[in-house]
């Protein structure tokens, strides 16, 4: 019941707009602009991330070697799509997956706060006389044409349409304002001092979060200054407010998110444009003056002077932060520190777990290809980490160990603590399973064209499938476990406490293993892990003798032998990661 009302109560604001389109046709002409605007945007992205394909994430990762380079990639890489929140948030994303650096990637951030007054400035430059349709339409119609065509020229296609649009929108965007006319002028405000800057700050802000695009706002500000509808200085206001509305975006996808480097982006980005603005509130008189003066002599337009004014600010922000840097990234790494090592699955058991959820998985890192499968790789790092605490927990022992490293061969592991409870399947079903299931429903949100790209998404499948397979046998060998572990006195549990120490050592090894680079350290420890697995066949021998020697009697030798296996099949299941990683 209280679903539908929701839903109802969701409605209202579209039934609310639909009402508005027929009392006031100026209105709906000026919303007709700006969903033109946003949905060609939208297809700008869409078709050139089909063009780009992986080669964005190349471009990134060469582009952050030094703070500069960061800022002209921030740069270029804004201009091209005209969003600097796009560009922000596909910076998270390959922040959140390991390709840049945090300092490389607040140069991006900076970078695309330049970028950002790029659009202004061609559009001040076009001004209100000059209709953009007799150019929109060819495009219009091309566009369409190449989307009947292979999957690069549809892209291209796509990037035309989306440039149309935008052009469509402006024109319908400045009709609107037009035809508002006397209707919303608040150029004439009465309103004086400090508290208008404040106001129209707060407006451009607003307008900027409902609107999702500071590109959107500036262009709706520039139709209204062209219009007469508000003056230069609330111009100048709200383009200020715009600023700090783009970071919204980035600040919600950035906390929400469980990466804490992608946090720190989204915090470094905020903290730019707050601090940005505050600069320029304070600094009020003089940067509107240093705009103001100049466009008198030279006779600016009052649109070039807004596309001015905008530079200007967004050049004081990056001046004020260029030398910051480094100091930035380290008080990021204060204010959101990395978590210490430890066991995600408590060694207490409680009536109903929460199960562990996606770490790396987010739509955000969908939006580049690149991203999207380190993303997947790494998640698959995660359910591997998972996977072998629950192993830990269906031996009895407290996963923790397997962090602390100070009984790496398992010759002092704690004695189980009876009772024993038999929750191998509980841990496989409330943390192993729903982690696997999340990864295989983002891979199949991913459509890949590259042949590499395909190929890197089949390991995370294979290895993914192999860390559950681990745990499934580890579910076979803990019902042994649990009956021979709460008989201390009985003939098999002194073995059964030696293949305790032996499938520990194994998860120890392939804990350490699998965060090592590729080299001869790892090829060495990689070796060694294989030779602790053929160790088994040593075991197996001895419990053979213990049965000739009437030590073991059929039925423990059974049981020995088949969990011997079980854990053969773990130690092999671990290299058989390791060599794909």
């Amino acid at each position: 019941m209280n679903t539908r009302y929701l839903r109802y109560l969701l409605l209202l604001p579209l039934v609310a707009l639909a009402v508005s389109f027929a009392y006031s046709p100026s209105w709906l002409q000026l919303c007709y602009g700006l969903a033109l605007f946003l949905f060609g945007m939208q297809c700008i992205e869409d078709g050139l991330h089909s063009v780009a394909g992986g080669k964005l994430s190349r471009w990134m990762e060469k582009s952050t070697t030094t703070p500069l380079k960061g800022a002209l990639f921030g740069m270029g890489a804004t201009f091209v799509l005209q969003s600097s929140t796009l560009v922000s948030l596909l910076t998270i994303a390959f922040l959140s997956t390991g390709m840049i650096a945090l300092a490389g990637g607040i140069a991006i951030i900076l970078g695309t706060n330049l970028g950002a007054t790029s659009g202004i400035w061609l559009l001040a430059a076009v001004g209100k006389s000059v209709s953009l349709s007799p150019v929109a339409v060819p495009m219009l119609v091309f566009g369409i044409l190449m989307s009947f065509f292979n999957s690069k020229i549809k892209a291209v296609g796509r990037v035309l349409v989306g440039i149309a649009l935008i052009f469509l929108g402006v024109d319908a965007i400045k009709e609107g304002f037009q035809a508002f006319g006397a209707d919303m002028d608040f150029s004439k405000s009465q309103v004086g001092g400090w508290a208008e800057p404040l106001i129209f700050f707060t407006v451009g802000l607003l307008l900027t979060v409902v609107l999702q695009s500071s590109h959107a706002t500036l262009i709706l500000t520039l139709a209204a200054l062209a219009g007469g509808q508000v003056s230069l200085m609330q111009s100048f206001a709200i383009a200020v407010g715009s600023n700090v509305g783009s970071s919204a975006t980035t600040a919600l996808v950035g906390m929400l998110g469980g990466d804490r480097n992608g946090k720190r982006l989204a915090l470094a980005h905020v903290v730019f444009n707050i601090v940005t603005a505050v600069l320029s509130l304070i600094l009020w008189w003089p940067l509107t003056q240093i705009v103001l003066k100049p466009g008198e002599w030279w006779g600016l337009s009052p649109l070039m002077q807004l596309a001015l004014f905008h530079t200007l600010f967004n050049l004081l922000g990056v001046t004020v932060f260029w030398k910051q840097q480094e100091r930035l990234a380290a008080l990021l790494l204060r204010w959101i520190p990395d978590k210490p090592a430890e066991a995600e699955l408590t060694s207490a058991g409680r009536e109903k777990p929460e199960p562990v959820k996606p770490r790396y998985l987010n739509d955000n890192v969908l939006r580049a290809t690149d991203t999207a499968l380190l993303a997947l790789a790494q998640e698959t790092r995660h359910l591997a980490e998972i996977s072998v605490e629950a192993v830990c927990r269906a031996l009895y022992i407290p996963p923790q160990t397997l962090y602390e490293g100070s009984d790496p061969e398992g010759k002092n592991l704690p004695q189980p603590q009876t009772p024993l409870p038999l929750d191998a399947p509980e841990l496989y079903e409330w943390h192993v399973k729903p982690l696997y299931s999340a990864i295989l429903d983002f891979s199949g949100k991913l459509d890949l064209e590259d042949e590499e790209q395909q190929q890197q998404l089949a390991k995370s499948y294979a290895a993914a499938w192999r860390v559950v397979e681990i745990v499934k046998e580890s579910k076979h060998l803990q019902k042994n476990m649990q009956q021979y572990l709460a008989q201390p006195d009985s003939a098999a549990a002194r073995d059964y406490l030696r293949l305790r120490r032996h499938v520990f050592k194994t998860l120890n090894l392939f804990h350490r293993i699998y965060d090592m680079e590729h080299g001869e350290a790892r090829r060495e420890k990689t070796n060694q892990l294989s030779v602790h697995t053929e160790t088994l066949e040593t075991f197996r021998g001895r419990v053979m003798v213990k049965l000739r020697n009437n030590e073991l009697n059929g039925w423990q030798t059974s049981s020995l032998l088949n969990d011997i296996n079980y854990a053969r099949r773990i130690g092999r299941g671990v290299l058989e990661i390791l060599e794909e990683a």
